[in-house]
């Protein structure tokens, strides 16, 4: 354990909700994907259907994290695990009744986002008041870890299911697991944060309220840095959420997919369970940029060849990764930002990381479908010249541009190591937070 102090009992009762409620997102995640997929067989519609689970957060971050500061964070999350899983059961209900129609998943997803908004915000901000500044690391990687698990159970179920079962059965189950979360939310209490001078100067009518996590992150440059990293990462994994199922079904069937991604899963299984233990490495920002380069690697592995093996391997490079590079950044956030005002700097990181992510996924399906695949086809342009090391046919123009993403990783790593206010974020910006949490908690 790093340090004496511990994490409250609060956090943990908290922490175990949450975990049931990944379990199940990522069960009906995965469920739905493969059924969009399967019913159309376009990478566009896939696309549209990740656009509608992620336009909302984008759209609605900062004010629903100015929102999460004049709140009780507690009561912020309840109403968002509540509301996202009123958009589950109306999906449930359509496909109970033979009704459910791709274009029905549209506004229910929308309306799934749009309560889950609250959820990073606010869980994110009361993790700094529940856990001490040197056990934040530690905490970033249990947040991982539940993730995690999800992924490696939501998946393997969600296939089985799919493959004997109905998807109907799928999203009930993830709408017992939202109600699991609410009911742990109902047990504990968190404490108010401390008025800071940030949140004197943030303080006003919601409008402005909600624009100052705009004010705080751009006056400090290496938060500012840090976050456009970020926004180039998830602008390359916009579209490898989008390819990475039509790539895996162009060589494998349904189960083996999601039997793939519950083993690549235990690659970030083992990468939260360490950080969970070692809290981290000392230079958290050299363990964010680290995965730029990792993630490329990942990519490249799993693309080269149509093998389930070698994606297998992929994707357990690339998940094992994610929980260091994000258990780095979000415990950087938590220490560096002032507990009051952090619902809105955590909204306002999370709409401008996330705001490229529509546009990749726009353009993930015309890219792939008109130009990759057409490339690298049986008499391509480019089937005698790439395709003589990745394979030429089905789904190796996905291959392709798996490794054009994983290269963008690469690049986006280089750069962001050589900006200087980035690399030396630690050293010269002080901490915001307290080193203890109330004894009682």
């Amino acid at each position: 354990m790093i340090g004496s102090a511990r994490i409250s009992r609060t956090f943990y009762v908290v922490w175990s909700g949450q975990l049931v409620s990944q379990v199940g997102s990522s069960l009906t995640g995965f469920a739905l994907a493969v059924w969009v997929f399967r019913e159309t067989g376009s990478a566009t519609r896939l696309a549209l259907v990740l656009l509608a689970t992620t336009l909302p957060g984008i759209v609605l971050g900062p004010l629903a994290g100015a929102l999460v500061d004049r709140w009780d964070r507690r009561w912020a999350m309840i109403l968002s695990d509540t509301g996202a899983a009123a958009g589950t059961l109306i999906i449930a209900a359509l496909h109970f009744t033979d009704s459910l129609q791709i274009w029905h998943l549209y506004p229910a997803l929308a309306l799934s986002a749009a309560f889950a908004t609250f959820q990073f915000p606010a869980y994110s901000a009361a993790t700094s008041l529940l856990v001490p500044k040197e056990q934040l690391g530690r905490a970033a990687g249990m947040v991982q870890l539940a993730e995690a698990v999800g992924q490696i159970i939501g998946p393997a179920l969600g296939g089985v299911l799919l493959f004997w079962g109905d998807l109907t059965l799928v999203l009930i189950v993830d709408v017992a697991t939202f109600l699991f979360a609410v009911l742990t939310l109902a047990w504990v209490r968190f404490p108010a944060p401390k008025t800071s001078e940030s949140g004197l100067e943030g303080a006003g009518k919601l409008w402005a309220e909600a624009r100052y996590g705009l004010t705080y992150v751009r006056q400090r440059r290496p938060l500012w840095a840090l976050m456009m990293f970020f926004a180039t990462v998830n602008f390359v994994f916009g579209f490898v959420g989008v390819l990475m199922f039509p790539l895996i079904l162009s060589f494998a069937s349904e189960a083996a997919a999601g039997a793939a991604f519950s083993i690549g899963a235990f690659g970030m299984l083992a990468g939260s369970l360490l950080v969970s233990a070692w809290g981290g490495p000392r230079r958290r920002v050299l363990g964010v940029v680290s995965g730029g380069f990792a993630i490329g690697v990942g990519l490249i592995i799993g693309a080269v060849r149509p093998s389930i093996v070698l994606f297998t391997i992929g994707v357990l490079v690339v998940m094992f990764v994610l929980p260091i590079t994000n258990s780095s950044s979000q415990a950087i956030w938590q220490a560096k930002v002032d507990p009051d005002v952090q619902g809105r700097v955590f909204a306002i990181r999370g709409t401008i990381a996330q705001i490229a992510i529509p546009v990749s996924y726009l353009l993930a399906g015309p890219l792939a479908d008109g130009v990759f695949e057409p490339l690298m086809a049986e008499g391509g342009l480019l089937a005698g010249t790439v395709g003589e090391f990745i394979g030429t046919g089905d789904g190796r123009g996905y291959a392709l541009f798996f490794i054009v993403l994983a290269i963008a990783s690469i690049v986006a790593g280089l750069i962001a190591l050589a900006y200087e206010p980035l690399r030396t974020l630690e050293s010269t910006m002080p901490d915001a937070v307290s080193d203890a949490v109330p004894a009682n908690l």
